[in-house]
């Protein structure tokens, strides 16, 4: 269907892609493998017309095709899934969902009804109950992205390019996103899916191209390829990935939630909690699961301060009572938090690498007012190190980063600080398996050296790979705690599915 011939592009001096090639097949999945700053959104933004500058050519259907605008590839049938979310958050669910595309009457009004009737068509095709009139910035990440994928699915596009389609939402709403992608090879289009969970690579694709420092390593067939292939096949040699930690001997009790409570501004039960109780020791990994909309953000908000006045209970840190007014009490009593959404919660995106790792810190930097330069670039060439982000320079912005990267500077402003409790919302989303291999291992470290961490996460294997205890909610309340010896899957699944469920079951 489609051939990207010789493909390179650069930003400012960086080359991101040198004489890539890609075929994309009808009636097929094709998997873009690859680390973070290896390319993937670059190539993927050339396609669908969002960088019109760039050297190669493009033939689709046998047409050397160049788009001056996203317009111009999806009217010629290329629609794209993004990673990092595009909506406009004043407007609604029904009104991003047709921007641009819009249903009119005769004479040009709007045609709200028949708009809100597809929204809502699309919604539950995939299982997202909400009214089409819901405001954008009222819903969370995974609400967010379900509503990205709505779009994408408007138009009756002949190639659907799929960007972390599934980094913010969970395994229900994947499984209902892999049925409608089977549908849409089924009907012959070409996808494009690009994912850095490798299970699901595996389990979707037909045929996998693999870039590397934004070249062209490899293409071929799935069938056949391994989690260790793939691996290899990205870094170009072999990873060890992180085994369980061992449970933490030390038993001081560094946090203590009592009957802590929520509940969102119009009364919604989305995010809602209730009687939350439960101890984090020091040393001590605590992963909490749950489906979307069990309150798992909202838990670490709460904690964090940000909801003073509508959330209750208890909070002790090292056995005195903490009552938080602002974000700023957590941070100076000690806690930190790495919030689900970089882009909005967690970076400046205008400023460069070392002001953003700087942030946090500034009084710790300054002399008489003034910002001390020589101890910032020390601080952001520390954390550049360790956390092996990929950049020109410490000067680079940081929205010319890949969304990994970006995520390992929120993570480096936050142990600037140097917190006794750090709480981490999804702190792998849009990473790739090496660097989530590198960040388990510094999570890990951290706890030997005795902070305490408590872990949100929506991807199973992370959980189980890097927690001590882990934590099931369920419709906002505690369902489980399960030492990691005695969990699996299957046992965190069964408590993280509400009972209402279980019984329709």
């Amino acid at each position: 269907m489609l051939i990207a011939k010789d493909i390179s592009k650069n930003f400012s001096g960086v080359r991101a892609l040198e004489s890539v090639n890609m075929e994309i097949h009808l009636g097929q999945v094709t998997a873009l493998i690859g680390e973070n700053g290896a390319g993937k959104s670059t190539l993927m933004k050339i396609l669908s017309g969002v960088y019109p500058d760039y050297d190669g050519e493009i033939i689709f259907n046998g047409k050397r095709l160049g788009f001056s605008n996203p317009s111009e590839a999806q009217h010629e049938g290329i629609a794209i899934i993004h990673q990092e979310l595009s909506l406009i958050p004043q407007l609604s669910i029904a009104e991003n969902i047709f921007l641009g595309r819009e249903i009119t009457y005769r004479f040009g009004t709007l045609n709200k009804k028949l708009m809100w009737r597809r929204a809502k068509e699309l919604l539950d095709r995939l299982k997202l109950d909400l009214d089409p009139n819901t405001p954008v910035y009222t819903l969370k990440v995974g609400q967010q992205q379900i509503v990205e994928i709505a779009k994408a699915l408007l138009t009756d596009a002949e190639i659907i390019i799929m960007d972390e389609p599934t980094s913010a939402i969970s395994d229900q709403e994947v499984d209902i996103l892999f049925e409608i992608v089977k549908n849409l090879r089924n009907q012959n289009k070409g996808v494009v899916y690009i994912s850095h969970k490798l299970d699901e690579l595996i389990r979707i694709a037909d045929r996998f191209v693999v870039l590397r420092d934004g070249k062209t390593i490899e293409s071929g067939l799935i069938k056949g390829m391994n989690k260790d292939n793939i691996i290899q096949k990205m870094v170009g040699r072999n990873i060890q990935l992180l085994t369980p930690p061992e449970v933490s001997g030390q038993e001081e009790k560094i946090l203590e939630v009592k009957n802590l409570s929520y509940t969102p501004k119009g009364g919604t039960k989305s995010g809602m909690l209730k009687h939350i109780s439960f101890n984090l020791y020091k040393g001590e990994i605590l992963g909490i699961f749950g489906l979307m909309g069990t309150g798992r953000t909202e838990l670490l908000e709460s904690l964090f301060g940000l909801h003073p006045g509508t959330s209750e209970g208890e909070i002790h840190i090292n056995g005195t009572a903490a009552a938080f007014q602002h974000p700023s009490d957590a941070i100076q009593a000690g806690l930190a938090l790495v919030p689900e959404d970089r882009k909005k919660d967690g970076l400046v995106l205008g400023l460069d690498v070392r002001t953003n790792i700087s942030l946090t810190v500034l009084d710790k930097l300054e002399n008489f007012g003034t910002i001390n330069h020589k101890k910032e670039t020390r601080l952001a060439g520390k954390y550049i190190g360790e956390l092996g982000i990929k950049t020109s320079s410490q000067k680079q912005l940081v929205m010319n980063l890949s969304g990994g990267n970006q995520q390992k500077i929120v993570i480096s402003k936050w142990l600037a600080t140097h917190p006794k409790i750090l709480l981490l919302d999804e702190p792998t989303r849009g990473i790739d398996v090496n660097a989530k291999n590198e960040i388990y291992k510094l999570i890990t470290q951290l706890a030997k050296e005795g902070l305490g961490i408590i872990m949100v996460s929506s991807e199973l294997p992370e959980i189980l790979a890097v927690s001590n205890r882990v934590l099931v909610m369920a419709e906002g309340e505690l369902t489980a705690e399960i030492p990691i010896s005695e969990a699996n899957e299957e046992v965190i699944m069964q408590a993280a599915i509400p009972k209402s469920k279980q019984a329709s079951n």
